[in-house]
């Protein structure tokens, strides 16, 4: 018995965590989802910019290669990804993408939202595990004390 409340402790622990695979799954998502080609059309691009927007989309090509640099902070890709996307359009431009694909919303509080919408359903459902549990518990010790 105390084996599983010690199981059901630490799968609520690390149950409640984004894991690292998750961060880069946005990281990933945060490129594929968006045609950067027609982002370099729309807002007429030089091509300078379209070859460093490509530059950066190809940065970390897998798991590996961007978790060497995200290991220790993982939450840091928007804020660097971002700047860099701010930083290669220019103010104006950047403003134009941001509003056209994050409804003017700020990218990095979007996979913020993102985030945290998935610790809160983990942590509903890890509630209602416990309640389950103690339930069981209850049920057990009832039947433990009639035989």
């Amino acid at each position: 018995m105390k084996k599983l409340l010690i199981a059901l402790m630490l799968a609520g622990t690390f149950g409640l965590t984004y894991a690292q695979s998750d961060y880069y799954n946005d990281y990933r998502r945060s490129i594929a989802d968006i045609n950067w080609q027609t982002v370099a059309a729309d807002l007429l691009l030089s091509a300078t910019q379209t070859n460093q927007l490509n530059s950066l989309n190809d940065r970390y090509r897998d798991y590996d290669s961007w978790n060497r640099v995200y290991v220790s902070n993982p939450d840091r890709w928007r804020e660097d990804r971002y700047y860099e996307i701010e930083r290669i359009l220019g103010r104006e431009k950047y403003t134009k993408f941001k509003n056209k694909y994050y409804k003017g919303q700020n990218p990095v509080a979007v996979y913020n939202r993102n985030k945290n919408n998935y610790k809160k359903y983990n942590s509903k459902q890890y509630k209602e595990y416990r309640k389950e549990y103690k339930k069981e518990q209850k049920e057990h010790e009832k039947h433990g004390k009639h035989h």
